[in-house]
């Protein structure tokens, strides 16, 4: 039987003693609303912009200025602080080489979840944070299976509690939607990169 992240999640939470320090890597502000509110309630978050997958700079740039606006405007029980990271698209693209004609959901994406939460973990490694996670289960599109692979096996790589979740359970992506409305926030038509763009205009052709 297939295990229930947000179950595991909950878990996890309710076995807190203290206010842990996570890392918590976004893929961006709309899929971050209901992640952070969520989460900042058990734990001091610092969100993560780690996204070299983002193509053009102008969009990637567009998505961190709503990221940083959101922060500053969510009102959290705990603290939520922000590391920016410079735009890198070069190691995306080396990262995935081969795979740019795979559909999304498949290998090319295993290899951009695992760029983005390889960098988190090690980051949380270095800087001593109890936990860290991602956003990016909060999206429907997004297999949690595959993610909670990964962040499993960082955890034993880079000795790092991993937040297991399902955020887009509980209606997490509804409310995410709903937080979206509520900070105008703007809401991207593709993942990220320039391939899922490309698909995502052929498939509306």
């Amino acid at each position: 039987m297939k295990q229930n992240y947000s179950i595991l999640c909950d878990e996890i939470i309710k076995n807190l003693n203290t206010t842990p320090n996570l890392l918590l890597h976004s893929c961006c502000a709309p899929c971050s609303s209901y992640v952070i509110s969520y989460l900042s309630d058990y734990f001091n978050i610092t969100v993560l912009y780690y996204n070299p997958n983002i193509s053009p700079k102008e969009e990637y740039e567009i998505r961190k200025k709503e990221q940083i606006r959101l922060i500053d405007e969510l009102k959290t029980k705990n603290k939520v602080s922000f590391i920016d990271c410079d735009y890198d698209n070069e190691t995306y693209e080396k990262q995935i080489k081969g795979l740019e004609q795979e559909k999304e959901g498949g290998k090319r994406c295993y290899k951009c979840f695992l760029l983005r939460l390889e960098k988190t973990a090690s980051l949380a490694h270095e800087y001593n944070y109890d936990f860290f996670t991602t956003t990016l289960s909060v999206s429907p599109y997004k297999n949690s299976y595959v993610l909670n692979d990964i962040g499993n096996m960082l955890e034993k790589k880079y000795n790092v509690k991993w937040l297991y979740s399902d955020f887009k359970k509980k209606d997490g992506y509804k409310k995410s939607i709903e937080l979206s409305k509520k900070y105008n926030l703007y809401r991207q038509n593709y993942c990220g990169c320039i391939y899922s763009k490309k698909e995502t205009i052929s498939n509306t052709m």
